[in-house]
């Protein structure tokens, strides 16, 4: 398949784009135990009555590795192992299903797909098939025949997907217009809010109240076990001039973006929060370089990395000693925890579960990509749990007790005004005037429709799935009850309805059509796969647990 690979020349990022964003999320659910403990470890049970190998499961876990990897951009972790278990299964139904339908990738499809594959990966210095299987999977025990035979699965189950799902796709143009009218169709509206901080002054906390208030919420006071740790970063700002310039050689990024409107219209446009074409090129090429910069970083912070993980022992005094040598600064994270993660640096939550995985013997890990940085870490500190005394967050508990208090305040002011407000329209009364009587502010809210995914300045004072539900659940013309909210309370006045935009919806037709019938077209293989599912893998020892199979770098797998 590589000899091919050689011969092309176009990285096609439309297939990764689709298959890999959209297509794998369908079917890998959470992890679900189907438990028969009468069988042995040695027994990989069966599918649809076809007994499977050893071969076979150790084929599909390196497939699935493969298939996450290529997805986060990472390995799994050492906690995510039981999740492959039932996973690879899942791959073996489908890939019984595939070879069933007569399903066959042909090798120029299969050789252009893996080529945008690998060219993910050309950033973070892997220059060609050879380097990919030298530094990325015989580390891990994988070898190319492993990737080749996952790309042709992988292919086969797009493939699959789109045969069972056929009947999915059938929508009618005037079934498509009423669904987009639904979604689509505005409300005017406005609203009286109730926060809680309009009543703060009017709470006066006692000691006795406060030391009762803290001893009935103890656990909410405990502090969970937290971790510090060491690290160096590679920001992203420095590597600007380098992705700029790499940016410019993307000559076709313009009409990749072009394609993609064309595909997802306004759901594309409402992905990345713009109005217009124009605005989505300008956007996408802000997040086009940020993910150039990214990869820069990476780079950089894997080529200080490398040599620390080829010590042995490895040791934190090592990464303290690199990190002077090559002028870089270390800086200690303030304790944090796995929920919130930490405080000073922008990270996500692959950040935090690598922080409480290191240790002294196992201290470094990284390269780990937060928002505007790389990062190698490096074991610190671990703190257990515990709670603190009142005389050392009194300060906190006062704050807690006023807002907890000063809500309540503010509910049960709005549920009074409501008594008000609805003996005030039965007497002819109009919305604003009793509002403007009882010297409350109405607030003027933008059109609302079940598409809406934002709600700009009032994010925090409604969550806007709970205004939809109140919006769509009140007639034009009347008022809702009073709402309860995070914040305190809300009362909608739900105007009318506002006239769609004929043109608009025109325009967005023909790419809408195309979002319904890959949404109902996935819904339909959802529906069937979980019936193949129910059937075929009821005999496999989903229920036990087993390590990962292994092959020694370089061995042969079995082809399945």
């Amino acid at each position: 398949m590589f000899g091919t690979i050689r011969k092309h020349q176009t990285w096609l990022w439309a297939i990764i784009i689709t298959v890999i964003i959209i297509s794998f999320v369908i079917f890998f659910s959470p992890y679900s135990r189907m438990n028969d403990s009468r069988r042995g470890p040695a027994n990989y049970g069966s599918i649809n009555g076809e007994k499977v190998t050893p071969d076979d499961f150790a084929n599909a876990w390196r497939e699935v590795e493969l298939r996450m990897f290529f997805m986060n951009g990472r390995w799994p972790e050492e906690g995510e192992k039981k999740d492959l278990e039932a996973e690879s299964y899942k791959w073996l139904l489908l890939a019984q299903k595939q070879k069933q339908m007569g399903i066959q990738i042909g090798s120029d499809v299969a050789a252009q797909t893996a080529k945008a594959m690998l060219s993910q990966l050309q950033r973070a210095g892997v220059s060609s098939p050879v380097v990919f299987e030298k530094q990325v999977l015989l580390p891990h025990s994988l070898t190319m025949e492993d990737f080749e035979r996952f790309v042709d699965h992988y292919l086969g189950i797009q493939e699959l997907i789109g045969v069972v799902g056929l009947s999915g796709k059938l929508v009618t143009p005037q079934e498509a217009r009423d669904l987009y009218r639904r979604e689509h169709e505005e409300l005017s509206t406005e609203a009286v809010f109730f926060p809680g901080s309009s009543y703060l002054d009017k709470v006066s906390p006692t000691s006795s109240a406060i030391a009762e208030f803290y001893t009935n919420r103890l656990a909410s006071y405990r502090l969970p076990d937290r971790v510090q740790v060491s690290y160096v970063q590679f920001d992203f700002t420095n590597y600007l001039a380098e992705a700029t310039r790499e940016l410019a050689r993307m000559t076709n990024l313009d009409s990749q973006i072009d394609e993609a409107y064309r595909q997802g219209g306004t759901n594309f446009l409402r992905e990345l929060k713009v109005a217009t074409v124009e605005q989505a090129h300008t956007k996408v090429r802000e997040l086009r370089l940020k993910e150039l910069q990214a990869q820069s970083a990476r780079k950089q912070a894997i080529e200080f990395a490398n040599p620390l993980f080829d010590m042995d022992p490895i040791r934190v005094e090592s990464f303290l000693k690199a990190a002077k040598d090559k002028g870089l600064v270390v800086g200690v994270t303030a304790p944090f925890d796995r929920e919130k993660g930490p405080r000073d640096l922008e990270v996500g939550q692959d950040f935090v579960q690598r922080a409480f995985g290191r240790t002294l013997e196992d201290p470094l890990a990284g390269p780990l990509v937060g928002r505007d940085a790389a990062y190698v870490i490096a074991f610190n500190k671990k703190i257990p749990s515990e709670i603190p005394s009142l005389d050392q967050i009194r300060s906190q508990v006062v704050a807690d007790y006023k807002e907890e208090q000063s809500k309540a305040l503010a509910r049960s002011a709005g549920m009074a005004f409501y008594q008000s407000l609805t003996n005030g329209l039965a007497q002819g009364k109009i919305f604003s005037a009793i509002c403007a009587a009882a010297k409350l502010d109405l607030v003027p809210l933008p059109p609302l429709s079940i598409s809406s995914r934002d709600l700009p300045g009032l994010e925090d004072r409604v969550n806007l799935n709970q205004l939809k539900q109140l919006a769509f659940s009140t007639a034009p013309g009347k008022v809702s009850a009073f709402q309860p909210t995070a914040d305190g309370g809300v009362i909608l006045h739900v105007k009318s309805k506002l006239p769609l935009d004929q043109a608009r919806m025109d325009a967005a037709m023909p790419a809408f059509i195309n979002y319904v019938r890959q949404s109902r077209q996935n819904e339909a293989f959802n529906e069937w796969f979980s019936k193949q599912a129910s059937i075929g893998l009821k005999d496999t020892p989903l229920g036990q647990p087993r390590t990962a199979p292994t092959l020694a770098p370089g061995t042969k797998a079995k082809k399945s």
